[in-house]
């Protein structure tokens, strides 16, 4: 049996623009279904808002999001929590996106995507585990953690 792990993410009626935007980043392939293909009343508010969307890259890229029903839903976006104090990261988020390349270049053409219009907590430069690591909260709210694989050698 395989399974797959695949960051779903919940938005208030910016799913679309993030997927297009992560699509834009990463590529592949963008499936986008609104509440209204499902049936939901054009009319009725909400109707053009995302129930089902994913991106999927041949890369290994995947993710997933949707708006969730209702004006109160409590999906928390918006100001970035996350900040470097000290050589540490402080957060109060529950979760961080990584994406790990095998290149300085292909995780830097990816980080360019990604920090337009980011907050940068932790620039991608070399850093002591890794050929280049970075973190940035992106204008979605979602933080992201870019780095390069290390070259393993065995003890």
């Amino acid at each position: 049996m395989a399974i797959n792990t695949v960051a779903h993410l919940n938005f208030q009626g910016q799913a679309r623009a993030a997927l297009e935007f992560y699509h834009s980043v990463f590529g592949g392939q963008l499936t986008v279904t609104t509440y209204g293909d499902f049936g939901m009343p054009a009319e009725l508010p909400g109707a053009t808002n995302v129930v089902f969307g994913q991106v999927v890259a041949d890369n290994g890229f995947r993710i997933m999001a949707y708006d969730v029903p209702g004006p109160d839903a409590p999906v928390a976006q918006g100001t970035p929590t996350t900040h470097r104090e000290n050589g540490v990261t402080i957060t109060k988020e529950p979760f961080f996106l990584s994406v790990r390349g095998e290149t300085v270049d292909e995780v830097g053409a990816l980080w360019e995507g990604l920090a337009e219009d980011a907050t940068v907590i932790e620039p991608y430069a070399p850093a002591q585990w890794a050929p280049a690591f970075g973190m940035l909260t992106d204008r979605f709210g979602i933080t992201w953690i870019l780095d390069v694989a290390a070259e393993y050698t065995p003890a």
